[in-house]
């Protein structure tokens, strides 16, 4: 191998890749990347149609004057919390189980990074976002308070952990 070669997952395909035109390789990893994209656009997708499947099923009890109901099996906010937080952040566990993988189960700052990078962006960007979506002299009403509480509550006291942890507790030092 040359000197200073690093084979990835995927690129460099070989040791004298750097020595190729650059143009070849801009198009190489451009088509690369859009092959990659649509794969994970296809897998979100398949995803996203077993989220809706799971989350549609209705089932029926009857109550005490014998009188058929019909509810949905999942709870709206628990689907909600737990299967759109999971699908959000699948790419980046999926990155950290690679990373985590091809360095012989030691962690690298590769998963840890991306993880807190992506629940930063959503807490931060995301919020922003929606917020900003909506029209100006419009109100949207939190419907679930109790949930929206405890999400709020936990997602803080992770932050602040979090800070305490870099700052005060082991400041500069990440430990393993």
């Amino acid at each position: 191998e040359a000197e200073g070669f690093d084979k990835g997952l995927v690129f460099p395909l070989t040791s004298s890749e750097a020595g190729w035109p650059f143009a070849l390789r801009v198009i190489m990893y451009g088509v690369g990347l859009i092959y990659f994209f649509l794969g994970v656009a296809i897998i979100a997708d398949v995803f996203m149609g077993g989220i809706e499947k799971v989350t549609a099923r209705r089932v029926q009890t009857r109550d005490k004057q014998g009188r058929v109901r019909t509810s949905m099996l999942w709870n709206e906010t628990v689907a909600t919390l737990t299967l759109m937080a999971l699908g959000s952040s699948a790419p980046e566990i999926f990155l950290s189980v690679i990373d985590i993988s091809k360095k012989k189960f030691h962690f690298g700052a590769l998963g840890p990074s991306t993880i807190v990078g992506s629940a930063s962006f959503n807490l931060l960007v995301i919020i922003a976002a929606c917020i900003m979506a909506i029209p100006s002299g419009e109100v949207r009403i939190i419907e679930n308070r109790p949930a929206f509480y405890i999400t709020a509550a936990f997602s803080l006291f992770a932050y602040i952990w979090m800070a305490a942890v870099l700052t005060l507790i082991s400041p500069s030092i990440v430990e393993p």
